[in-house]
């Protein structure tokens, strides 16, 4: 009787497991489908909304009502005859789907000349499929083929000399996973950057990679961390992200519109979130502003703007930006630092330099327009451990960032035109400063005259009680006079009004994060409600 009861919780724990997998005995026909162990995620055969193409194979989230599917083998091969398609492993260890006419629609294509018993395809909860031998080696994994989705731990490559190098490639509608248009992976010409196209033309470019190693994104509300990690493993780079412990489903997808978004499901609305969405705003599309403008996403409604020494060549941004001043070179040029921007397309990358040396590559070189630099040591693990990138002719699709993670950009500009812009400085930021400082005084003056009228009037508002009361003293002790900071103490938390440590800015002026700190650490200012509802730094 106990050999029974082992042989069935054998057949049992066999049962269990073999939900999640395919054999060469076990096939996946219409109707049946895998589900991870843990039952995060289904694979089986599916039949788009509103479509009529046919069916596919595909892996979805089997525990969210809203079906969201995130990869899909056979894509721009429907099985016409939903009930005809097979999904096999083969005894050459590969995987096929055919139709009942026996054409192969899709296979991986491992290239095995002999099989291996026991060789299965197992579907995990990360939402990666592969293809493990008996050793418990992975030959194949469906991470290193996505379609148009990035999930937590899944690497991509950013190097087109990679073998695994792919392109993230969008839906061609919401009901149609055939590949479309736009696709989104590192540039051909440098793997420094990322780009979205639309066919062959860029859409949008995130900036090049300045050595960063983890950036990060919080969302308040959930209280979940969202890291992305971009890292040089011999010379060759890999983005990836993941998320803390106790996150909701999350995941980086190329939508159909173009976009690139961040979403995580909400349980509450039963929908998808989305917390990041690229090119935002719409001037962040590539080469929007024109040669020489840029997209200033500092303003209230972002804006073309044309750089520092440049003015609009024409009515509007279609022609970009001309020089005020040509440019003379032979030691009659200067440059002039533009701080946090989107560093501009179409750059030389120039190895080993240090940030002189850098310098020197664009002032000895007539045609450089401009140069940056970053130390990349936090980051690479090849032996360049900088970064000097020199431009030679137009800086196109450039921008000034709000979230304060764009770099230095050292533009040349005429001599002539940078004392210009200095001798304006030195003018202004005095004549800034007074009104500054006056204002403060002000406020301070006229705080404190509120503050005194206010205890006046609670005085006289409980005189008569006090009167009587003998615990008078007692009472008159509790009122305190309003506090105030006096304009010293500003000038210290901020480091002197420094821009590195402004919030942000709006129609009551400038925000600085110390004095927001100090005021809240004395109990100055209350803040009511929940806090924005995410923080992104450096976030694409």
């Amino acid at each position: 009787m106990a050999a029974l009861h082992v042989v069935i919780l054998l057949s049992l724990i066999c049962i269990c497991r073999s939900d999640d997998r395919l054999t060469p005995a076990k096939p996946l026909s219409a109707g049946d489908k895998l589900v991870s162990s843990n039952g995060v995620f289904a694979l089986g055969f599916f039949s788009p909304t509103n479509s009529t193409a046919g069916s596919y194979v595909g892996i979805w989230y089997n525990n969210i009502p809203k079906r969201t599917y995130v990869w899909v083998a056979n894509r721009d091969k429907p099985i016409t005859n939903a009930s005809s398609g097979k999904l096999v492993v083969t005894n050459n260890s590969d995987l096929v789907l055919s139709d009942s006419q026996g054409r192969t629609l899709w296979t991986t294509m491992n290239n095995f000349t002999t099989g291996a018993t026991g060789t299965s395809a197992v579907l995990l909860d990360s939402g990666n499929f592969v293809i493990r031998l008996p050793n418990s080696t992975d030959i194949w994994q469906s991470f290193h083929y996505p379609t148009d989705t990035i999930l937590p731990g899944m690497q991509l490559p950013l190097s087109t000399d990679d073998d695994l190098y792919t392109r993230l490639v969008a839906w061609r509608g919401p009901d149609d996973p055939a590949t479309s248009d736009y696709s989104m992976g590192g540039d051909s010409s440098s793997d420094l950057q990322v780009v979205i196209w639309n066919g062959t033309r860029p859409y949008w470019r995130r900036a090049a990679w300045d050595g960063a190693l983890v950036t990060a994104l919080y969302q308040s509300s959930t209280g979940f961390i969202m890291t992305q990690t971009t890292v040089d493993i011999g010379g060759k780079f890999y983005l990836t992200f993941t998320v803390s412990d106790g996150s909701p489903s999350t995941r980086l997808i190329l939508h159909y519109t173009g976009m690139f978004q961040f979403l995580a499901w909400n349980s509450t609305s039963s929908s998808w979130n989305v917390f990041i969405e690229r090119p935002n705003p719409s001037c962040d599309r590539y080469a929007y502003c024109g040669p020489f403008g840029y997209c200033d996403a500092t303003e209230t409604v972002p804006k073309c703007n044309c750089l520092s020494g440049f003015e609009p060549d024409g009515v509007n941004f279609s022609q970009g930006c001309r020089r005020k001043e040509e440019l003379t070179c032979g030691g009659g040029d200067s440059f002039s630092t533009l701080s946090g921007m989107k560093t501009p397309d179409k750059f030389v990358y120039v190895r080993n330099r240090s940030f002189d040396q850098c310098e020197a590559e664009c002032r000895n070189n007539c045609a450089c327009t401009a140069y940056a630099f970053s130390n990349m040591k936090n980051g690479s693990m090849s032996s360049d451990q900088s970064r000097c990138l020199i431009w030679l002719g137009e800086l196109v699709d450039t921008g000034k960032l709000r979230d304060g993670s764009g770099e230095n950009l050292y533009l040349r500009l005429a001599s002539s035109t940078v004392d210009r812009e200095s001798n304006v400085l030195k003018i202004a930021l005095p004549v800034i400063a007074s009104i500054l400082i006056l204002t403060c005084i002000s406020l301070v003056w006229i705080c404190k005259s509120r503050g005194k009228r206010r205890i006046k009037e609670t005085k006289n508002k409980y005189t008569g009680q006090l009167s009587k009361n003998s615990k008078s003293n007692e009472l008159e002790n509790e009122i305190i006079e309003l506090p105030y900071i006096c304009f010293e103490d500003v000038v210290t938390a901020t480091d002197n009004f420094s821009d590195y440590n402004m919030l942000g800015k709006g129609g009551f002026g400038k925000v600085y994060k110390k004095v927001v700190m100090k005021l809240l650490s004395k109990g100055l200012v209350r803040v009511p409600g929940k806090g924005p509802t995410s923080s992104e730094m450096k976030w694409f």
